[in-house]
């Protein structure tokens, strides 16, 4: 329903390009209070021989880093009761390496309006905090970086925050409508019946709030 709690997801894709289904989901057990977002611009400082500076020429903007600690508490005190290693096993699913396609998964992290990221895992870390006297752990803390997988042509659509040749995730919010949100990503409200068969969807008018949406490229006329 409208103002319910939105939770940080990671999703799992097999394909480099985003297009296939979704192979795994984690959601935070907690929205973090902090997003930590590192970026880097690279010049190329050859210096002339027999100068004392040089001119900095931009290069390329490398790949931009976002880390996120994920906290899980097994101990109930806030009402949900979890099992922390399942959970950390479920991020560890999601996030790491997969056989099938021999390398990591595709990695994409949603949370309200934040801009979805393509990316895959770089680093990540637990912390046990505490455990009960069998040993099995009752709270952890994940600490995570993810490092920014789109290609060049995604990227600078991705800075332009629309382009209908990307698949584009939205979370339905009360007073949208379908139409109105593929005008917004396809400049052409009359694709909703392709977008609604692509979620799934019986009726585009009796979208609940909350409910992720997916739109998928498409080529324009």
């Amino acid at each position: 329903m409208a103002g319910q709690l939105e939770k940080l997801k990671v999703l799992a894709y097999t394909q480099a390009d985003y297009n296939g289904p979704v192979l795994a989901e984690f959601h935070a057990y907690v929205n973090p209070s902090e997003l930590t977002l590192a970026y880097e611009m690279e010049y190329d400082s050859a210096q002339g021989s027999g100068t004392t500076a040089s001119r900095m020429e931009f290069k390329q903007i490398k790949p931009s880093d976002l880390s996120v600690n994920f906290f899980i508490d097994g101990t109930g005190s806030n009402g949900q009761l979890v099992d922390v290693q399942q959970q950390v096993e479920a991020f560890q699913q999601t996030t790491g390496y997969n056989g099938d396609i021999h390398r990591p998964n595709y990695l994409i992290i949603a949370w309200g309006n934040m801009q979805v990221r393509r990316c895959v895992l770089k680093s990540a870390s637990i912390t046990y905090k505490l455990f009960k006297p069998s040993g099995e752990p009752l709270r952890a803390l994940i600490s995570a970086t993810f490092t920014d997988n789109s290609d060049d042509t995604n990227r600078v659509a991705l800075a332009q925050d629309q382009s209908p040749d990307l698949t584009h995730l939205r979370i339905f919010k009360a007073g949208d409508s379908l139409p109105a949100l593929c005008q917004q990503i396809y400049g052409n409200a009359l694709v909703y019946p392709q977008v609604a068969r692509f979620n799934g969807l019986t009726s585009f008018r009796q979208i609940k709030p909350g409910t992720q949406l997916r739109f998928p490229p498409m080529e324009q006329s």
